[in-house]
């Protein structure tokens, strides 16, 4: 399994997507917060992020998604979170987030939603 980080930009069907791949933690995450805080910023709604070929995510990368969205609410845009993983869809459940998240299952879900 490979577990080199690494996070993308592209379009969807006319949304902003990022793509991100490999271990989000305390060294990678603030690489995704910038990538975020960008197409953010742009105003850009719904922003998809797709995490789908993540193998590993922490508490820092919680703590990134988390001012990810209140910064989106701030702005009046949609974060739309990706995740089929079984492990990481069980920490955003014990932590509570599936509550605070727009998650799916797929990026076909999350466009046409």
């Amino acid at each position: 399994m490979d577990q080199t980080f690494h996070v993308a930009e592209s379009d969807e069907q006319g949304l902003a997507q990022i793509s991100v791949g490999g271990e989000v933690d305390v060294a990678t995450a603030p690489e995704l917060r910038e990538k975020l805080y960008e197409v953010i910023d742009r105003g850009e709604s719904p922003v998809i992020l797709d995490l789908l070929a993540v193998t590993f995510i922490d508490s820092t990368a919680l703590g990134v998604l988390i001012g990810a969205q209140e910064r989106c609410r701030g702005r009046g845009t949609d974060l739309r979170i990706i995740v089929d993983n079984p492990r990481i869809t069980k920490i955003f459940g014990i932590t509570g987030l599936t509550d605070l998240f727009s998650i799916y299952p797929t990026v076909a879900e999350a466009v046409d939603r």
